[in-house]
């Protein structure tokens, strides 16, 4: 496997049998892509396309029909390889009667760091995630969306390599997800691998690098995101600054060179204007 390569799948398959083992539903099939060091790497597909599947097969949480899966040079079941993965899933299940420090404190000590180590490393992934002011109120009273922050937190403890996050932003308001999409890229900045599932397409559109797009358990695009989404038929020009009176001479070259001209100003998405107001995205 390529060095710079940290994922490898070839040909991967899982069918799921009934109880007289015979084939039932096929969620992944035939499916190739690799992820490199560093990105953000996006499984994108709708309900039932296999995404959960793809990522619990990477994870050594199921094994396959048929083909491979390499992660960081080893099988998925590879026990040190599983210590340098973080893992959110798409449901966290926490006891409801811990706060969030006691409950990074038991699984700090799973993966045996104690002490100053873990107290620090505590401290500064509540304050990462937005649950600083909230860390010693049971997490049994807390929305869906500061539960999913519990879960990211859990998810970053070790220090990965490789962050696997199955719909991270499930439940959280739009600032919650504009606050995980900028961990997203502070991680990627750090060097670290960002495996993300979602279904929703601007939090996949806003951070990752490239995309594998499932529909039926098959691969039906993939991808560096911005060479699949350009549309290579038109070109967009940005222009701040210049008086409107000079549009109908530049429509006209336009027209002359056989394109088309729409002038107008543009919109932003309303997520974007909502943090604007809030402060939070300037």
């Amino acid at each position: 496997m390529d060095n710079s390569q940290v994922i490898k799948v070839e040909n991967l398959e899982k069918v799921f049998k009934d109880f007289w083992l015979r084939p039932k539903t096929r969620a992944v099939d035939g499916i190739s892509f690799s992820v490199n060091k560093g990105e953000v790497f996006g499984l994108l597909g709708p309900n039932g396309s296999g995404k959960s599947t793809t990522i619990k097969l990477l994870l050594g949480l199921l094994r396959p029909t048929g083909g491979t899966v390499s992660v960081l040079g080893h099988a998925p079941t590879h026990t040190a390889t599983k210590q340098r993965i973080g893992y959110l899933p798409e449901l966290s299940y926490l006891y409801k009667y811990l706060t969030p420090r006691e409950t990074l404190r038991y699984y700090a000590g799973l993966f045996g760091i104690k002490g100053k180590q873990a107290d620090e490393r505590i401290e500064l992934l509540l304050s990462q995630v937005g649950l600083s002011a909230a860390a010693d109120r049971a997490v049994g009273e807390f929305s869906k969306g500061m539960a999913r922050r519990v879960g990211l937190a859990q998810a970053l403890l070790n220090d990965p390599e490789i962050v696997v996050l199955d719909e991270p932003t499930s439940g959280l308001d739009p600032v919650g997800r504009y606050d995980v999409k900028q961990l997203i890229k502070q991680l990627a900045k750090q060097g670290k691998t960002v495996l993300l599932s979602s279904h929703l397409l601007s939090e996949i559109e806003d951070v990752c690098t490239s995309v594998v797009i499932l529909s039926q358990g098959k691969i039906i695009a993939q991808g560096d995101l911005y060479k699949i989404l350009a549309e290579q038929d038109r070109v967009q020009l940005d222009i701040e600054g210049m008086s409107l009176d000079a549009l109908p001479k530049i429509a006209e070259q336009i027209t002359e060179a056989g394109g088309k001209f729409k002038a107008g100003h543009p919109r932003m998405p309303l997520e974007e204007y909502f943090l604007k107001k809030l402060g939070k995205n300037k």
